[in-house]
């Protein structure tokens, strides 16, 4: 028997648009004919929860005729259930046709058309700005780091400082070794960990904060849940707040509002005292991309500009190993924001639990986690290793360019 000869022909495995666009040009397709011919080459799965089923058929529908389809529950088609959650699938370019489609349609599908026109914006975002007040970072051509500074002496990485001095010391070498941002902290937020008083954290971290803001060229932001933390860091020469807590304190927000500052929003399920005891969602994506809607919209309410937030999935914070696996495998999905997505991997237990590792040990593993998170859609890193996370992801940019 004779094999078919193949004609130099291969699967090609393609990154993105920019290399859509590049194999397309190599082929000397004319570049009218490629700007029409780059939203059908690339599939998206879009995921739509708790749709009547009036709604669903109607989407089904409207997506057959343009080439596309819709997977529903097979309740809904039998009419046991009254609403089901819908897969779409289809092209960028079926999916703009069917936002203009239910532009047309009753049963609030007109209202889901400017939402899956926006969704659709925020995913193909590729470039974010980042206001910092007097330092603006421009995001999406390389990943950042956030270079950790724990000002605690029960850090779970086993890195907490001593003195002032030292801290300062440490801040400028992770600067050197290529930290855009560092994040001070002056609680421990590790598991089981126990509060500390107001005035214990602003001892900690408000000097530190002060001396900080002379001696180093990148944003400060400082890890706190306490509304009078953030303000006299803020006072201090902080750009940034990173709260854990998903700004679920009113105050915190209207703080960082006054100040014009920049936040990072966390998701946390429970307490760091109790938040790791047996965490179990439902839909585990589904339900932080809730709770990070709701977050985002408590801060624009108290005044926070959109282009001032930072999301971030909290790995660790009241999940099991299969959840921060989970998180880190479909971070794409947290795109729909169009916010820049933060990641903190680094050291955590779950990169212990599977390298059996100390958390001193466990650079490799952070290192890892962090290119796989930044080829995955992370904007930025925290981490305590700057150096060495540092040389992986130019090499991974490298690769990227």
């Amino acid at each position: 028997m004779t094999l078919p000869k193949l004609r130099a022909m291969r699967i090609l495995s393609v990154a993105g648009e920019k290399d859509l666009k590049r194999i397309m040009q190599a082929i000397k397709v004319d570049p009218y004919g490629i700007k029409i011919m780059l939203p059908k080459a690339r599939a998206y799965l879009l995921k739509i929860n708790s749709l009547s089923n009036i709604s669903a058929n109607i989407l089904k529908q409207e997506m057959l005729s343009l080439g596309g389809d819709v997977a529903v529950s097979r309740d809904a088609l039998t009419g046991k259930s009254k609403k089901t959650d819908c897969l779409i699938m289809g092209s960028l370019a079926q999916l703009g046709s069917l936002s203009n489609k239910l532009h047309k349609q009753p049963f609030g599908l007109d209202k889901m058309s400017a939402e899956l026109s926006l969704a659709l914006k925020n995913y193909q975002r590729k470039n974010l700005t980042l206001d910092l007040g007097r330092y603006r970072l421009y995001l999406g051509t390389r990943a950042y780091i956030m270079g950790i500074v724990n000002a605690t002496p029960d850090s779970f990485s086993r890195d907490g400082l001593g003195s002032k001095w030292e801290a300062v010391e440490y801040a400028e070498k992770l600067v050197r070794d290529g930290a855009d941002i560092i994040d001070v902290g002056g609680e421990s937020s590790r598991p089981g960990a126990r509060p500390v008083s107001l005035q214990v954290e602003l001892s900690r971290v408000i000097p530190l904060v002060k001396e900080l803001a002379k001696k180093i060229k990148v944003p400060v932001s400082v890890d706190t849940c306490k509304p009078e933390v953030a303000r006299q860091a803020l006072d201090n020469g902080a750009s940034l707040i990173n709260d854990i807590t998903g700004l679920s304190n009113i105050k915190i927000a209207k703080v960082i509002s006054r100040y014009k500052a920049g936040v990072v929003i966390m998701h946390m399920r429970g307490k760091p005292r109790s938040m790791q005891k047996n965490p179990q969602y439902a839909s585990l994506i589904d339900e932080l991309i809730a709770y990070l809607a709701e977050a985002i919209d408590r801060g624009v309410a108290a005044g926070i500009a959109k282009e001032k937030i930072i999301i971030d999935p909290g790995i660790g914070f009241g999940k099991t190993l299969e959840h921060n696996l989970e998180i880190l495998k479909r971070l794409r999905e947290f795109k729909v924001f169009g916010l820049p997505i933060l990641v903190g991997t680094s050291r955590k237990a779950f990169i212990g639990k599977l390298l059996n590792a100390l958390p001193e040990d466990r650079i490799f593993g952070t290192v890892a986690s962090c290119v796989i998170a930044s080829e995955n859609g992370a904007h930025i890193v925290r981490v305590h290793d700057v150096k060495a996370v540092k040389q992986a992801l130019l090499i991974k940019d490298g690769i990227a360019r």
